[in-house]
């Protein structure tokens, strides 16, 4: 492991166990976090036989969490982590499970986290946490239909208990985000081919709507919990579905089979069926932005949302622009006015300018 420098390290080869728990508490204390790591696992190198042992490694886990030394604590965790267990052992097993997932090591989260949902003895809270975050596991290790039963598993343990309402908001709040994150990504990944035909488009632009739909359903669930967080990062997720899907469809080909006229006049109602998009993206970025600004919430979804507005706006601007009529051309002889191509009978965008919350 490697040793985290910090001044007085002769210091600390100098002190006895006691004096190196009371100094890395105090640490700990004051936010130093990189002393703190060094007074406890200098602690449990030198003093295997201290009472204090297993309170320094995990003392030495959370100073290196809060590091950002993730393999660090994770050997801190470890430890003395016990899913099975009580008190610093259990803590100590949630925060191995945290640092196995910022590892990327999501199957193994997911399993240790099992063990605590499984358990019938362990308070509500701390099962819904347990249930919760191994289905978060579970879909970041892409497994989405496992996530997904996990999830709503969790959600109905939430509902269905007699002190409901007394629970923390957080992990419910999560786990409808993350359900809306699972149908973002089968959104994400049906990807539109014009060389396919107009009607094969038209279907698989309805299909990628009716999921936009789904995942924006399960965003506003979480809204409606009411978590600050959650709520925040879902309605940045909503506009972030409308910004795609408008830019999706509006930078797509025309179906191969149209003539260069049919393809100019679908692209053209093509891009006013889509325009809503933007208008709804502007509206649930601004929405969000001030709900967190209300709710007092900050972070990186916050700053996704200011820029997700800013581009939005500028589209709009630029989408309006290109609309400004032009001088109409001379009349060809003998040219009658140009018919909407039958393929935009088909044309994408009405089922995903629903607005409907899936």
């Amino acid at each position: 492991m490697p040793p985290v420098e910090v001044r007085g390290d002769a210091a600390l080869a100098r002190m006895n166990a006691e004096e190196l728990f009371a100094n890395g508490a105090s640490a700990y204390g004051s936010g130093d976090w990189a002393r703190a790591a060094a007074c406890f696992e200098r602690l449990a190198v030198a003093f295997p036989e201290s009472p204090h042992l297993l309170l320094a490694e995990y003392n030495a886990g959370l100073a290196r969490e809060r590091l950002g030394d993730w393999e660090e604590a994770r050997a801190h965790f470890a430890a003395v982590s016990n899913p099975a267990g009580s008190g610093d052992a259990l803590d100590a097993a949630f925060h191995l499970a945290e640092t196995l997932y910022h590892l990327g090591r999501y199957g193994e989260a997911a399993e240790l986290l099992a063990k605590m949902a499984a358990r019938p003895d362990l308070p509500l809270a701390r099962r819904l946490e347990a249930q919760v975050q191994q289905g978060v596991c579970e879909v970041e290790d892409g497994r989405l239909d496992a996530g997904e039963k996990t999830l709503r598993q969790a959600l109905t343990l939430w509902t269905g208990a007699a002190q409901h309402d007394t629970l923390d908001d957080y992990f419910p709040a999560q786990a409808q985000f993350f359900l809306g994150e699972i149908y973002r990504l089968h959104y994400t990944g049906v990807h539109l081919n014009p060389e396919q035909g107009a009607d094969e488009l038209a279907k698989e632009l309805e299909f990628k709507a009716e999921l936009l739909l789904s995942a924006q359903g399960h965003y506003f669930r979480t809204i409606k919990i009411g978590n600050a967080y959650w709520a925040t990062a879902a309605g940045t997720q909503i506009g972030g579905l409308y910004q795609d899907m408008y830019q999706q469809i509006a930078e797509s080909e025309a179906p191969s089979e149209l003539k260069e006229e049919e393809a100019r006049v679908y692209r053209q109602e093509l891009r006013k069926r889509v325009r809503v998009l933007l208008t709804k993206a502007i509206t649930v970025y601004e929405g969000t932005l001030a709900a967190a600004e209300r709710l007092g919430a900050s972070g990186p979804f916050v700053d996704r949302a200011k820029e997700g507005l800013e581009r939005m706006k500028q589209l709009l601007l630029a989408d309006a622009a290109e609309e400004a009529p032009a001088p109409p051309p001379p009349p060809a002889s003998g040219a009658g006015p140009a018919k909407p191509s039958p393929a935009l009978q088909g044309a994408p965008g009405a089922r995903a300018a629903s607005g409907g919350s899936g």
